[in-house]
């Protein structure tokens, strides 16, 4: 017997109208009471007009319930369920785009708002995809869209058994990989981002899992002046991207 699986939410008025721009399937759209005549949304019904997308009006109250959040900005949708990547079929996107493209991996990030926080910069910064653990990451959820702005809707995922052996497919690839480590001997503005690469991010604390560090071609780190030994991974991680635009003459 096929089980049918319910289909995703997303909420807040950003994700969902990048959820439209970005052309996932949209089933339903629910506004909170009395929001019909705001400016903001009239992209956004619009959208749902033009789409044949049912609109409904509930209480807020029910809104909270629904997204099992209070920070749904009186937008709620039930869309189609997100589809992950396969491993090569991203890396062969990524450089159908262009020559140099830039991959994520990242180890152990588990913090939705961490890896939302990520998408949102890797989307700004042209990256290609993000690789993901199956056990050691947070699938794409709701609140890792909403902390995205709506970025994780036009970004690539994928999620693997084995973020080495994935490394190891992404390498053979053409890619270099480069990770993040706070003992690393170069810094992180030393190093030449100018080719393929697969940039990998861990969790603050803990870093890269030594199995990964050993599969880098280098590890680069960013200074660290103050008391803390670590940056949020998705702070680390946004300098990390923007170093490499800055290379590339972005």
């Amino acid at each position: 017997m096929t089980v049918r699986r319910p289909p995703d939410l997303i909420y807040g008025r950003n994700p969902v109208l990048e959820a439209f721009r970005a052309g996932r399937g949209v089933r339903r759209l629910m506004i909170a009471s009395g929001l019909r005549a705001e400016p903001r949304l009239k992209e956004l019904l619009e959208l749902a007009r033009s789409r044949e997308v049912p609109v409904e009006e509930a209480d807020r109250k029910r809104l909270d319930d629904i997204a099992h959040s209070e920070a749904h900005q009186g937008v709620v949708a039930y869309v189609t369920r997100r589809q992950y990547w396969e491993l090569e079929a991203l890396a062969e996107a990524a450089l159908g785009e262009r020559r140099d493209p830039v991959l994520l991996m990242l180890d152990s990030l588990q913090d939705p708002q961490n890896l939302g926080s990520l998408s949102r910069t890797a989307e700004a910064a042209g990256v290609g995809g993000i690789v993901l653990s199956h056990n050691r990451s947070p699938e794409i959820t709701p609140a890792v869209v909403k902390a995205s702005a709506g970025a994780a809707e036009h970004l690539r995922y994928a999620r693997v058994a084995n973020l080495a052996q994935a490394l190891e497919t992404l390498k053979a690839r053409g890619f270099w990989a480069v990770g993040l480590a706070g003992e690393a001997a170069t810094a992180y503005t030393s190093f030449d981002y100018r080719r393929p690469l697969v940039l990998l991010i861990g969790a603050e604390g803990e870093g890269l899992h030594q199995l990964l560090r050993k599969r880098c071609d280098a590890l680069v780190r960013i200074p660290m002046l103050g008391r803390v030994e670590s940056l949020n991974a998705a702070v680390a991680g946004s300098i990390l991207l923007y170093e490499v635009l800055r290379q590339r003459g972005a």
